[in-house]
């Protein structure tokens, strides 16, 4: 009797363990999460790559860009033995854009119907450091039971606009005006902190030359109806001359319109494109 009490127990153990070993799904050995995006619940990584390489991104639903960095694939599998129900790509793909919207990102793209074409999203975020861009893509299982998906992350060093003000001076001598790539925050007309130096050297320009009278002027992308980029150009020009009128520059000096999105400069089709159709002109008066 006591025998086989200790043969039942030994099998229950050998049970337990299997269970945990079953249910505990190990990530492929070197893998881990990239630093930017938490993993979904009850996904293990089955395999990730990491390397200078190029990243072919949808942005429409019939166009793509080419961008190149530092790539992140990662794999991530369901654990079906959790014995939770799996989610559906929309839920998937709608829990990374909260994470990246929240972050001050954007999705770009999403198709969550494999009945029209493959499931895919892509999205975009810009800190102060890098540029990322985010894919969604090879989904398995079902719309409605993902199996397993790629997650694509590719880090670009952040466009930066390095310029002093003897350059500023010389470039609204010789053309007239300077572009000025002034980052504010999304939708609003907030300079944010790493464009502040880009606002002392304006300010330095204009006190190095006293008798120069400037128009600040706003233009966006053509994401959004005609009135609001056309407002908002307005308030973001607005935004810089009282930067400069607080650091010390006459208000007698200075005007500011906005052109909303009347004047692109490149491509609102791309990306790229919009981001340069996003600045700021000090225009020489």
């Amino acid at each position: 009797m006591e025998f086989m009490m200790k043969r039942n127990i030994l099998m229950l153990m050998a049970a337990v363990t299997l269970s945990n070993l079953v249910n505990a799904q190990e990530d492929a050995g070197g893998c881990k999460d990239h630093p930017i995006l938490t993993r979904l619940e009850n996904f293990y990584i089955s395999g990730c790559e990491e390397n200078y390489n190029e990243l072919q991104l949808r942005t429409s639903s019939s166009t793509t860009e080419t961008k190149e960095g530092t790539l992140f694939y990662i794999y991530y599998r369901y654990n079906f033995d959790a014995g939770i129900k799996a989610k559906s790509a929309l839920q998937i793909i709608r829990n990374y854009e909260v994470a990246i919207t929240n972050n001050g990102g954007k999705l770009v793209y999403k198709n969550s119907n494999g009945m029209e074409a493959a499931v895919e999203a892509t999205y975009h975020l810009s800190t102060k450091e890098k540029e990322y861009w985010v894919q969604l893509t090879n989904f398995a299982g079902t719309d409605n039971a993902v199996e397993a998906f790629t997650l694509n992350v590719l880090e670009m060093e952040a466009m930066k606009q390095e310029v002093d003000a003897n350059e500023m001076f010389e470039a609204i001598n010789k053309n007239g005006f300077i572009a000025l790539y002034i980052n504010f925050e999304t939708g609003k007309s907030e300079i944010k902190p790493e464009s502040v130096p880009t606002i002392d050297q304006i300010v330095d320009m204009l006190k190095q030359n006293p008798g120069l009278k400037i128009s600040i002027e706003g233009h966006t992308d053509n994401v959004g109806n005609a009135q609001s980029n056309q407002s908002l150009s307005e308030s973001r020009a607005k935004s810089v001359m009282n930067a400069l009128t607080s650091k010390g520059i006459s208000v007698s000096r200075l005007t500011s319109k906005g052109w909303g999105a009347t004047k692109p400069v490149a491509d609102n089709g791309t990306e790229d494109g919009k981001a340069k159709n996003r600045r700021v002109e000090i225009v020489k008066q």
